[in-house]
């Protein structure tokens, strides 16, 4: 999709695809099911099994049970069947934004949920009054409700700390909301910038996780995801249909399985070359596009500009795009706080990165 969805001699740093070689034992994990024919459903908790030794061996958390782990077919679908078994028909999902745009898209033109906006606040840190707020309207009148976390943060690539999603834990029980966690980025935090899994928070034991391979080892076309609860939410995640797992490719299972068993190497690499790539970023938009605010992200492969001071209003993608070339997400589709923004994709060579910034100099000197 990424090098295919607009013309040839557009730049596409927008969908969250990396050009990166796929990681060795991935790749023998896949040629070695092609070779066997084993292209059937995916079954067994190996899956949950390699992530829960990755989680003890990268996090130190070792409170990943495997027998609190539901197959199903990706991040977004598992949250769904969540908020089905947690809300009703018109029910409300509390989101931070901005924030990934099919969490609108999967609540309320799929589900028929309404969202509750609690926006970041100006440093992209969970705000506890606007949280509280949105939790008081979310469960008006008695109304179940979820907040659906994003966990790293996307698009800003704030790893919440641990006293914040603390907090964020209390409010929820005090409200009575329960908490999903998409922390598909997981893997994909900063050396230093530290990552606390959602389910190892005091408190959390009534919450959920999505947990994939699919951005960390860039498996986005390899469908498969588990769903996690804790200990004192587990029955509620066996009342999610075994079938709902028959969505999941069995070569996604086999592959996210490989990633979380051997492919730490790999990763490890790509976070250096990220970290490379950040602070490229930084000083190419301080040399050519000075008045766009960069912050360094802690996590995901994403960067959130601020373009507001270039004056080209709410989607200065559509300059980006129409007059250098370069595509680019557009704020105002992630929410409060996405105007006058961009999302741009980090996860490819410096050399592209350098001209993309180049073009889109040029697309506002362009006038």
């Amino acid at each position: 999709m990424k090098w295919r969805a607009y013309p040839p001699d557009v730049l596409p740093l927008w969908v969250a695809e990396m050009d990166v070689p796929l990681a060795e034992p991935v790749a023998r994990a896949l040629t070695g099911a092609v070779a066997r024919g084993d292209t059937g459903y995916a079954y067994g908790d190996a899956y949950a099994r390699a992530v829960s030794r990755f989680a003890a061996r990268r996090w130190g958390w070792e409170g990943l049970d495997p027998a609190r782990a539901r197959l199903v077919p990706d991040v977004m679908r598992g949250a769904v069947e969540l908020f089905k078994l947690l809300t009703d028909p018109g029910g409300a999902v509390v989101v931070n934004p901005p924030v990934y745009p099919p969490f609108y898209a999967f609540t309320e033109r799929h589900l028929g949920r309404r969202i509750v906006e609690a926006p970041l606040d100006a440093a992209h840190r969970i705000d506890p009054g606007a949280l509280a707020e949105a939790f008081r309207r979310a469960t008006a009148g008695g109304a179940r409700a979820v907040f659906l976390l994003c966990n790293p943060h996307n698009p800003t690539g704030v790893a919440h700390s641990a006293d914040e999603l603390a907090e964020a834990t209390a409010l929820a029980e005090r409200y009575g909301v329960r908490v999903i966690a998409d922390e598909i980025h997981a893997p994909l935090v900063a050396a230093g910038a530290g990552y606390v899994p959602y389910l190892s928070v005091p408190g959390a034991e009534r919450g959920f996780s999505l947990v994939s391979a699919s951005k960390g080892w860039n498996l986005a076309g390899a469908k498969a995801a588990l769903a996690l609860a804790g200990p004192a939410a587990a029955d509620e995640l066996a009342r999610i249909p075994v079938e709902v797992g028959h969505g999941m490719s069995h070569l996604g299972f086999l592959a996210h399985t490989a990633a979380f068993a051997e492919g730490e190497p790999w990763l490890d690499a790509l976070l250096d070359g990220l970290a490379e790539n950040r602070a490229l970023l930084a000083s190419l938009l301080a040399e050519r596009l000075p008045e766009v605010r960069y912050r360094p992200t802690e996590a995901t492969y994403f960067a959130w500009l601020d373009c507001r001071a270039l004056g080209l209003g709410d989607d200065p993608a559509d300059r980006f795009l129409e007059r250098g070339r370069v595509a680019v997400n557009p704020g105002p589709a992630f929410g409060t706080g996405g105007a006058g923004h961009v999302r741009f994709n980090l996860a490819t060579s410096p050399e592209i990165i350098a001209e993309a910034v180049r073009r889109m100099a040029a697309a506002v000197s362009s006038g």
